[in-house]
């Protein structure tokens, strides 16, 4: 708004706003025309036009003949005066409609005097005059009054009024409209009311909410007129809201345009009953008796008292009310609304006022969702409990009840208690009714509330996604990437170095051309010859030109060695410099062409090194075998070589970091998750992790900002808004935690929903349902007591492979999945608590299996025994149950009931999540108990299903301890090609070498497994045994 003239530069910017709107704004209202009349009434001659608002009649218009196609020209103007401290403030101008009748005039006849009726009724919301508009051109349908059957009025007629509302100024400033707010309250009904409420037309069923006001004044907000409606079908969805007006002449047009209750999933409502099992009584309750209102309060909410006088609340006061108090009453009741009649006064009205309320009870809304940021809208069904004076304090720290100790500021004195009727009955009735309404009657008829709380801005604005990747880029380190010299003395030699050999080879070509290649077999060249071939040669590159071609290639590269090795840019002072320089110059580049020169002649034609025999799927293999059997600094080796082979793969760094995490440190893990984000800022799964780490460090802000950003980059990952809704757990932030889990269980609904679908689908077309492809690698976990991890090239959180068991239900155990992977046990334990506490039938096969990984991992392996026995009784053949059970088994060194549990794994068809390290346990098993055909049956399975040095080096050893020498042989060299650092395979080759009697292959075999650091004593002795037996092998003896 802007500032009045002769305001002085130095007055206080919010003075200036109170002065400027403290004036009345006039409100003009035109009436240009009415349409469509004669669909209300076919034989309507002559109306006119009445203009309401806020009570009170701006005036009529004149009477004006209505034309054949139904229309009237009223071209009728009035106004009011908007003033914040009048009766028109800003409060009323948001939730209060302007109304408007259409009135039929009927002429004088004869003895009759002129009839007046209405005909139909208009409303227009004034709500955009305070959103920033000066004018609006509205067209509001007409709605038939209610009328005798004998007018024949038209309840579905299409008319409507053609209005025109302006202002000469705006009503709010840009400034103080987007610094504000507005608050919408939706009272929908009371569902399951008690048997004893009963329909009375002197009785009003109201419900009343305080919000805070300026200062340390609770403004009420009113409901009244509750609609007691009996058993019968549930309310429609969706259905329009109404104005909270007063009793009009056309009911219809109670209804707020645009404006409509559609409902919604229970489970995605904020208060109570939304459980599953509450799911029943809910369907029950909504078609039995209830009392309807389906009506909205509106209220403007300034940024700063001084600004906006009229406003009811301003919003730094209401964010602190819900913060010191996060439940708030809303009390309902039954309200006499019987008085004295002829100037009498009754007995209820000379005292006994607390008489005149029956059915007091309160609901408990909790408000701290608003502070949830980017939370607009609280929605749900709330509790209502009888009203209780401690019960109410203690939850919500009001200390009086508005109906029964502070009703004056209702301003019901003459509107509840002076608009009906006489009822002389009425005191004994109110007694009666109290008498027999009990104290808990509320919570055994398990009444609730259904209410809407809406904001048109959040409290708390939600970061800004563009806001969220520029701070995850702030938490990364710089790494900036250092500058390229393209110029350098070390550039420079070598530059050298490639001229000098050009130019040779070039020489060489022509030495060939003139005098042909020496064969080998041929007599050394005499010196006398040699001298005259370099003497032509000389002749025919000086003739040629050549000789002066090969100095002008090698002039550039001699100029950059002074320029950069010898740092001479400038003349030389005298003449004995210059020749210095020279001389130390010329020798420098003699020395250079002869290294030059003598690299040329002496290499030799090398073949071209073979390409690596492992991938990064054999690597990350490899690093889970290791881990396996605990040698972490192998594995580590592993992992680091694979990332080695490919820097930008950003699943390498994570594998490496989920290693790092369980086994070393998390600082390390943070490092390697932060090498993935730098690679792509917005990999989800990447965050995820990023956000774990942090929380284990303690770097809980970090933590937020990190899971934050991925719900923001994939608000459809069920996992992200899990352990979002986990991590403010841990904060203590239950509000946000349950918000979060309500959005995944959302997603899985949906999810699920999908799956349904597209199964019902293809049942309906007679094919095999297949299930959902991944683009994973399907690679076994390096711990055999883990599930496999999350693989090479995963994009997505959601696309991690998952294993035979069906997929999991809930949103914690696809979540308990997803953090096994990366080995965060700390939320796994609290995942699975929630899925404990979620599980309506017990706990489930998964819920025991991702139980005992987590005791295998502490090695508390009396607990785990207890899952797997658990979850054997629930599932009897599931691979991965008796799996694990022969890891656990392993792991305590009780072999016999390990072999039995995994020779029960491979004889089910289909194969456990870790097969391969059933095969690699049960096949060492079966080479201790020297069971050597069992043993290659099982390794040979093994190189079958994913081959690794470990698996080729088992078939080796069984081979050997055979006597099948050249099957040994043959798997032991395949072991050597996959991993040539494995001491064991040097050591059984060297055993075969011995035997066959390759003493220089034997001694270099031996040499290699020592120099690895064999530590199999056995395997040692075996060796040393053989040595000295044949009597070679050891170049020490």
């Amino acid at each position: 708004m802007e500032v009045p003239a002769g305001m002085t530069a130095g007055k206080e910017p919010a003075a200036a706003a109170l002065h400027s709107v403290s004036q009345p704004v006039p409100v003009h209202i035109t009436v240009v025309n009415a349409q469509g009349l004669k669909t209300l009434k076919s034989k309507v001659l002559i109306t006119l036009v009445r203009v309401e608002y806020n009570g009170a009649v701006l005036g009529d218009s004149s009477k004006t003949d209505v034309l054949p196609d139904g229309t009237a020209e009223y071209d009728f103007s009035t106004s009011f005066e908007y003033s914040p401290d009048g009766p028109n403030s800003l409060d009323v101008l948001v939730q209060k409609p302007l109304l408007l009748t259409v009135l039929e005039v009927v002429p004088k006849e004869k003895k009759k005097p002129e009839k007046i009726t209405p005909l139909g009724q208009a409303v227009v919301d004034l709500l955009p005059l305070v959103q920033g508009s000066r004018s609006l051109d509205v067209f509001a349908p007409l709605y038939a009054v209610s009328a005798s059957p004998s007018e024949m009025l038209h309840p579905e007629a299409t008319g409507g009024l053609e209005v025109t509302v302006s202002t000469k100024e705006l009503l709010l400033s840009a400034t103080q409209f987007s610094s504000g707010n507005l608050l919408s309250i939706t009272l929908e009904a009371a569902y399951s009311v008690p048997d004893a409420f009963t329909a009375d037309a002197q009785q009003n069923c109201m419900v009343c909410l305080q919000i805070p006001a300026a200062g340390e004044k609770e403004f009420p907000l009113l409901f009244k007129n509750g609609i007691l409606k009996a058993d019968g079908k549930s309310e429609p969805l969706p259905r329009p809201k109404h104005w909270p007006l007063g009793p009009i002449l056309a009911p219809a047009a109670l209804n707020i345009p645009n404006s409509f209750i559609v409902g919604g999933p229970y489970e995605d409502e904020d208060g109570d009953l939304t459980r599953s099992e509450d799911r029943e009584f809910r369907i029950q309750a909504e078609s039995a008796k209830r009392i309807v209102w389906d009506t909205e309060r509106r209220c403007f909410l300034d940024a700063a008292s001084v600004a906006m006088m009229s406003c009811i609340c301003f919003v730094p006061r209401l964010k602190k009310r819900i913060a010191e108090h996060r439940h708030w009453p809303v009390e309902l009741c039954k309200m006499t609304t019987a008085s004295g009649g002829k100037g009498k006064t009754s007995k209820i009205d000379k005292g006994d006022d607390d008489k005149q309320i029956v059915f007091h009870g309160v609901a408990y809304v909790n408000m701290m969702h608003l502070l949830c940021p980017g939370v607009k809208q609280i929605r749900g069904a709330f509790r209502v409990f009888n009203y209780q004076d401690k019960e109410v304090f203690q939850k919500t720290r009001f200390q009086h009840s508005i109906f029964r100790d502070r009703r004056s500021q209702l301003s019901l004195a003459k509107e509840v208690f002076q608009t009906s009727p006489p009822s002389r009955a009425a005191p004994s009735k109110v007694l009666k009714e109290e008498k027999d309404f009990s104290a808990t009657q509320y919570s055994e008829a398990r009444t609730f509330l259904v209410m809407e709380i809406k904001l048109d801005r959040p409290l708390v604005p939600k970061r800004l996604r563009e806001e969220l990747v520029q701070r995850v880029k702030e938490l990364l380190p710089l790494r900036p990437e250092l500058p390229h010299r393209r110029e350098g003395a070390k550039k420079a030699v070598e530059d050298y170095h490639k001229r000098i050999t050009s130019v040779a080879v070039a020489i060489l070509r022509e030495y060939h051309e003139l005098f042909g290649k020496q064969m080998p077999d041929q007599e050394a060249i005499d010196h006398q010859t040699l001298e005259e071939q370099k003497r032509q040669l000389d002749y025919e590159l000086n003739t040629s030109g050549k000789y002066f071609a090969f100095k002008e290639q090698l002039k550039y590269s001699v100029v950059k060695i002074v320029r950069e090795k010898y740092l001479k840019t400038t003349a030389f002072e005298t003449k004995e410099q210059l020749q210095s320089f020279l001389s130390e110059l010329y020798v420098y580049l003699v020395d250079h062409m002869h290294i030059a020169l003598n690299k040329l002649l002496s290499e030799e034609d090398i073949s071209p090194a073979l390409p690596s025999c492992t991938t990064r799927k054999q690597l990350l293999l490899f690093a889970r075998e290791a881990e396996a059997n605990k040698d972490y600094k192998l594995a580590s080796l592993f992992y680091k070589q694979r990332i080695a082979r490919d820097q930008h793969s950003i699943q390498s760094w994570l594998d490496y970091g989920a290693f790092c995490y369980l086994h070393e440190d998390a600082t390390k893990a943070r490092e390697c998750y932060q090498q993935a984000l730098c690679l792509d800022p917005h990999h989800v799964q990447s965050l995820l992790v990023s956000g774990i780490v942090a929380v284990k460090l303690q770097h809980y802000e970090e933590a937020e900002i990190f899971f934050e950003d991925a719900c923001c980059l994939e608000p459809s990952s069920i996992v992200a808004w899990t352990l979002s809704g986990l991590f403010y757990e841990l904060q203590n932030s239950y509000i946000r935690a349950e918000r979060s889990f309500r959005e995944a269980k959302k997603l899985l609904r949906a999810e699920l929903e999908e799956e349904r679908r597209l199964l019902e689908a293809t049942e309906g077309e007679g094919e095999e349902p297949s299930p959902p492809s991944t683009h994973s690698e399907k690679i076994p976990d390096g711990s055999a007591a883990k599930p496999p991890k999350v693989v090479e090239d995963a994009t997505a959180v959601q696309e991690a492979p998952k294993g035979p068991q069906p997929p999991p239900c809930t949103i914690f155990m696809k979540t308990v999945e997803f953090l096994m992977k990366v080995n965060a046990v700390r939320f796994v334990d609290k995942a699975l608590a929630h899925e404990l506490l979620s599980l309506q039938g017990g706990p489930t096969c998964a819920y025991y299996l991702a139980r005992a990984w987590t005791y295998l991992l502490q090695e508390d392996f009396p607990r785990c025994e207890e899952c797997l026995y658990e979850a054997i009784q629930l599932d009897p053949v599931n691979t991965n149950i008796w799996a694990q059970k022969g890891h656990l088994c392993y792991l305590q060194k009780d072999f016999d009931n390990a072999k039995e549990c995994y020779e029960r794994v491979i004889s089910f068809v289909e194969d456990a999540v870790d097969i391969h390290f059933v095969y690699l346990r049960l096949g060492s098993i079966y080479l201790g108990e020297k069971e050597y055909g069992q043993a290659k049956k099982i390794y040979l399975l093994a190189c079958d299903n994913s081959a690794t040095c470990l698996t080729w080096l088992g078939v080796g050893i069984a081979c050997y301890r055979l006597e099948e020498m050249l099957e040994a042989e043959n798997a032991l060299s395949e072991a050597n090609a996959l991993d040539n650092t494995n001491p064991e395979v040097w050591g059984y080759l060297a055993l075969i070498c011995l035997q066959g009697g390759r003493q220089l292959e034997a001694e270099q075999c031996y040499k290699y497994s020592v120099k690895l650091g064999l530590q199999n004593d056995a395997l040692l002795r075996e060796i040393r045994d053989a040595q000295h037996r044949y009597g070679f092998g050891d170049p020490s003896l």
